[in-house]
């Protein structure tokens, strides 16, 4: 348990396979069920984002998707944003961009060590400094369905549609890397 511990602190990623192989590789005739019953018992677990980073509040509104059949024609009539993380040493940060639908061109980003909705906020004042989309086009993630965030868009006049859940830069991604 000391060597698991130790060890967990220089590399909270491991989980306990990547935990097993390195005891393995120690010396120590382990199983993955006896390092998984020992890190349970410590109370330690890998860090990695967990499945469901884009939960919705269910006390936000949840606005319908206004883009099905409708023609990109021209810059600022559509934006789009999405939420990833970046894997570092130590844990995750998160990446937010925006990006014109049109031109595929990111207007802003920002980076978080939270997930909560001030860095969305954030890369959408710095958009603005570009322009304004006639649409706002986003999952449903807390962060996009937060009064703060809707309020700015509704207070200029901005439709806002929003995908399923974590689907948003898919669709745009896939027709400019396959086109």
């Amino acid at each position: 348990m000391k060597l698991i511990d130790e060890q967990y602190t220089r590399r909270p990623i491991f989980g306990i396979l990547k935990m097993t192989q390195w005891l393995r590789v120690q010396g120590h005739h382990v199983n993955h069920k006896r390092v998984g019953r020992l890190m349970k018992l410590m109370g330690i677990e890998a860090i990695y984002p967990k499945p469901r980073l884009s939960q919705r509040n269910t006390e936000h509104k949840i606005y319908p998707y206004l883009l099905r059949d409708l023609e990109i024609e021209r810059a600022d009539q559509v934006w789009t944003s999405d939420i990833t993380y970046i894997r570092l040493r130590q844990g995750f940060i998160y990446l937010v961009a925006i990006m014109d639908w049109y031109s595929r061109y990111v207007l802003s980003w920002s980076v978080s060590n939270t997930m909560d909705v001030s860095f969305c906020i954030e890369a959408l004042q710095e958009a603005f400094r570009t322009g304004q989309p006639e649409i706002f086009n986003s999952d449903q993630g807390s962060q996009y369905t937060s009064q703060d965030f809707t309020k700015i868009l509704l207070d200029r006049e901005i439709k806002i549609s929003m995908d399923g859940k974590g689907r948003c830069f898919d669709k745009t991604f896939v027709s400019y890397y396959t086109s």
